[in-house]
C-alpha cells in the first residue's frame, strides 16, 4: 500500500486510472496545494481583515503605550530606576509581555519616559548661559536642576548616575558639561568663581550632592536642599566676596539619622533576575 496525499491509503483501484488522475493533478493535486499545510487558491483564503482593524490596533498600541509610560514614571518616581518592570505593568494594568512588546530594555523605557523632561533640562541650561552674570546664571541653573532632584526619584537617578543605552541622556549629560564649562570661563572672567575650581569638580559634586538630595527632603522639608546647595556653592566663590546667609535650618540629629538611614543600601526595591536591562 501507498499513502496518499491526503494521508489514506491506497486501494488496488489507487494503482488504476483513478490513482493517475490523482497523483497528476486532480483532486489529490487540490488537495496538496489547497488544505491545511498548503497555500489556497485564489479567491479561497480566509477573508480580508476589516478596514477597521488596523487603524484600531494601532489606537490600542498608542494607549498601551501612554498607560505604560504614564505608569512608570510613577514609579520611578516613587521607587527610582531599579523598580521591577512586573510592577510597572501591574500599575497599568497591562500585561507584561505587552510592555515588552513597547520597550524590550530599561534603558528603552527610561528614554520614553523622561525624554520631555531631560529637554527642558537642556532648555534652562541655555537660558543659563545667556544669564546677566555667570555666578546668577549658575545658582538659577542648580535651583532648577536640584527643585527636580527633590521631587523625582527616577530623574534623580537618571541625572546623578549614568544608564548606558539612553540616547536622550547622553546629549543631555554633553550640554550640562558644556552648560557649566561656559559658565566657569564667565565666572573665571569675571572674578565670582574661584579660579582653581574645574569643570570635574563641579559634575562630581553636583551629583554626589543631588544623590542625597531625595532621602533629605523625606526626612525634613521638600526645600531642605537649599541648605546644602547654598555651602557648597559658598564654596565656589572667589575669596573677595562673602557668603550668602543660609536658606533653611539645620537638620537635626534624628533627621541626619533618617537621612542617612534612606541612603542606605536597601533603600529601594531591585530588578527581577530575568529582567532586561
Amino acid at each position: 500500500m501507498t499513502e496518499d496525499r491526503r494521508g489514506g491509503h491506497a486501494g488496488a483501484k489507487g494503482s488504476g486510472r483513478h490513482g493517475d488522475h490523482d497523483a497528476r493533478g486532480g483532486r489529490g493535486d487540490h488537495d496538496a496545494r489547497g488544505g491545511r499545510g498548503g497555500r489556497p487558491p485564489a479567491g479561497e483564503g480566509p477573508p480580508p481583515a476589516s478596514p477597521a482593524a488596523s487603524p484600531r490596533r494601532r489606537r490600542d498600541a498608542r494607549r498601551n503605550r501612554e498607560l505604560l509610560t504614564d505608569a512608570a514614571h510613577e514609579v520611578f518616581t516613587e521607587q527610582g530606576l531599579e523598580a521591577p518592570f512586573d510592577v510597572i505593568a501591574r500599575r497599568a494594568g497591562i500585561g507584561n509581555a505587552t510592555l515588552y512588546r513597547h520597550f524590550p530594555t530599561r534603558a528603552a523605557l527610561v528614554d520614553a519616559v523622561f525624554r520631555d523632561l531631560l529637554t527642558h533640562t537642556m532648555t534652562v541650561g541655555e537660558q543659563a548661559r545667556t544669564a546677566e552674570d555667570a555666578w546668577s546664571g549658575l545658582c538659577d541653573y542648580l535651583a532648577e536642576i536640584f527643585t527636580v532632584l527633590a521631587t523625582d526619584r527616577g530623574a534623580n537617578d537618571l541625572m546623578t548616575t549614568h544608564l548606558e543605552g539612553v540616547e536622550t541622556l547622553e546629549t543631555v549629560h554633553a550640554h550640562n558639561r558644556e552648560t557649566v564649562e561656559i559658565l566657569l570661563r564667565r565666572g573665571h572672567a569675571e572674578a565670582t568663581i574661584r579660579a582653581d575650581v574645574t569643570t570635574e569638580d563641579l559634575l562630581f559634586s553636583f551629583a554626589a550632592l543631588g544623590r542625597a538630595v531625595p532621602a533629605l527632603t523625606a526626612a525634613t522639608t521638600p526645600d531642605a536642599w537649599r541648605r546644602p546647595l547654598t555651602l557648597f556653592l559658598d564654596a565656589l566663590r572667589a575669596p573677595t566676596l562673602s557668603p550668602s546667609p543660609l536658606p533653611t535650618p539645620p537638620l537635626t540629629p534624628p533627621q541626619l539619622a533618617t537621612t542617612l538611614h534612606q541612603l542606605g543600601p536597601d533603600r529601594g526595591p531591585h530588578p527581577g533576575p530575568h529582567e532586561k536591562r
